[in-house]
């Protein structure tokens, strides 16, 4: 090998770990070195590649593919996030098909409490937000070990059980609002399908549609998206998705704002509500207003995920932060321009959401591109919540069964140019999930309001309890002074808050039970 022009030499390793064949091109130099360059490099998960090879005089030189390639600071895949991806995967969760409920909200609450809860809102939710972004490294935010998961999270930094109440109430949240999204967009489809019959039959035509095929298109949809690994790979979805809902909100402005320049507006009030209403139930749907804008600004339940996409530097707390400002900027004016404008231009008698059936017809054309933007948000907002559900089970199940090759071994595969691979238990797990929450949907179409009981009870802990008490132990801020004081004040009125919409939800799933059959919904 000495001397003369270097020889090729080509080696093949097979690691345990990860089960991947990686073939090197390697070359001896003329001083009895080696360089080698892969010829194809795959993502092994958490390990670390050695490539070890035999020299024809016996000398055996080992070469360590290092993180730069595949591997992060700490030896897990490579993470590629910014504060632009962090910020289009928050504004998929926060600007969903909700923000069209905004103006019934609103016509609930009346200008001033209606006003004012949403940038009351939008501020904690910030201010607790970053709280959070804090915890993803502990000791220290920026150096310290990283905590993947929000269970992770508060086990590090709180201790104890806490961990346990807090990924309970986190994964029977995302899981409902996957059943939210499910019944959202086939309602949406079915909104596509009256405006059109109202246009052609007139607005009194008996236009009604079944949900159900169209909500076993859309879990069709989500079984093959499902198989997205992680977060890391759903930036693309996210940017979509993120541009849709822009567009359909921008639509539902405009068509708010041009009624009440034509001057078709409705009458408004300060105090909200309507005559005919009882003063109990004014008091209900106060109480669900105040609980559905409370929620639609909630993501704390997949904050931490994200930030674990973003890159290790700059750190990621400060990334993150920027990226939470950026969101829930953005959700702010969206929320605001939405609630004000669809309130403006309905007045007392808003609909739950401005561009379903019950809301604007016409022009007929853009309802219907609206709603087509509303399903392509929501089959890109079903992944981003989803993931961590995924994300958890996997990582349980690697560490179970870390021998399995059911469980740990992926396949690579390609079509095309497209490389990927598939694991059996991913795609077997994640299919059954889908299938799960598609059934649900199909059987209580009333879980909307289900929904609002579960996003009531979740809020409360997840978005305020849990990144106060963190950075209570985190900061070692002692009780009784003002700055613990001001904290423990802050978690009481959002557990009232909570509480309050939670009994609302209730009420409204109480004279649901008896409105709807179990799968033979019509919209």
């Amino acid at each position: 090998m000495h001397g003369g022009h270097p020889q090729p030499v080509y080696c093949d390793l097979g690691t345990s770990k990860g089960n991947i064949d990686i073939y090197t091109d390697c070359n001896a130099n003329s001083d009895g070195s080696i360089r080698c360059a892969p010829k194809e490099m795959r993502d092994c998960g958490d390990c670390e590649i050695e490539l070890e090879m035999e020299m024809e005089e016996g000398v055996e030189s080992r070469v360590i593919a290092n993180e730069g390639a595949l591997l992060d600071d700490d030896g897990k895949p490579k993470r590629t996030g910014t504060a632009w991806t962090a910020s289009a995967h928050i504004i998929t969760t926060v600007i969903g098909a909700g923000v069209l409920s905004l103006p019934w909200a609103m016509a609930q609450l009346g200008w001033i409490i209606g006003v004012f809860s949403v940038l009351v809102v939008s501020c904690v939710t910030l201010y607790t937000s970053n709280l959070l972004a804090d915890c993803y490294r502990s000791p220290d935010p920026v150096t310290g070990k990283r905590n993947c998961t929000y269970m992770e999270a508060v086990k590090t930094n709180l201790g104890g059980k806490m961990h346990v109440v807090c990924g309970l109430v986190q994964y029977v949240n995302l899981s409902g609002a996957a059943i939210g999204y499910t019944i959202t967009t086939s309602i949406s489809v079915v909104a596509i399908r009256k405006i059109n019959c109202f246009h052609k039959k007139g607005i009194a035509a008996p236009c009604q549609f079944s949900n159900n095929p169209y909500t076993i298109g859309f879990g069709i949809v989500e079984i093959f998206l499902s198989q997205i690994r992680n977060f890391h790979k759903l930036s693309w979805l996210s940017i979509l998705a993120a541009a849709m809902s822009f567009g359909y909100a921008f639509i539902g402005i405009g068509l708010s704002l041009a009624t009440i320049i034509q001057g078709k507006g409705r009458s408004t009030s300060i105090i909200g509500g309507s005559k005919e209403q009882s003063s109990v139930d004014k008091l209900w749907n106060m109480l669900v207003a105040l609980g559905n804008i409370a929620l639609a600004s909630s993501y704390a339940q997949i904050a931490i995920d994200i930030q674990d996409s973003l890159k290790s530097s700059p750190p990621e707390n400060k990334v993150m932060k920027i990226a939470n400002k950026i969101g829930i900027f953005t959700m702010t004016i969206i929320f605001l321009l939405c609630a004000c404008s669809g309130y403006a231009s309905f007045g007392s008698d808003t609909p739950g959401s401005i561009l379903m059936s019950s809301g604007f017809k016409e022009p007929f054309w853009l309802i219907d591109l609206a709603n087509v933007f509303i399903v392509v948000h929501l089959v890109g907002a079903y992944q981003v919540v989803t993931q961590p559900i995924f994300g958890v089970v996997e990582m349980l199940a690697g560490q179970r069964w870390s021998g399995s090759s059911f469980v740990m071994e992926e396949y690579p595969m390609s079509i095309g140019k497209m490389r990927f691979s598939f694991n059996f238990f991913r795609l077997i797990w994640r299919t059954i999930f889908v299938m799960v929450m598609t059934v649900l949907a199909m059987a209580m179409p009333f879980f909307n309001e289900m929904l609002a009981f579960l996003g009531a009870m979740g809020f409360w802990p997840l978005v305020i309890y849990f990144p106060v008490e963190m950075f209570i132990a985190k900061q070692k801020i002692r009780k009784r002074t003002i700055q613990w004081i001001g904290l423990q004040t802050l978690n009481l009125l959002f557990m009232l808050v909570s509480l309050a919409a939670a009994c609302a939800a209730i009420h409204g799933l109480n004279r649901s039970l008896y409105k709807y059959k179990l799968f033979m919904y019509k919209e």
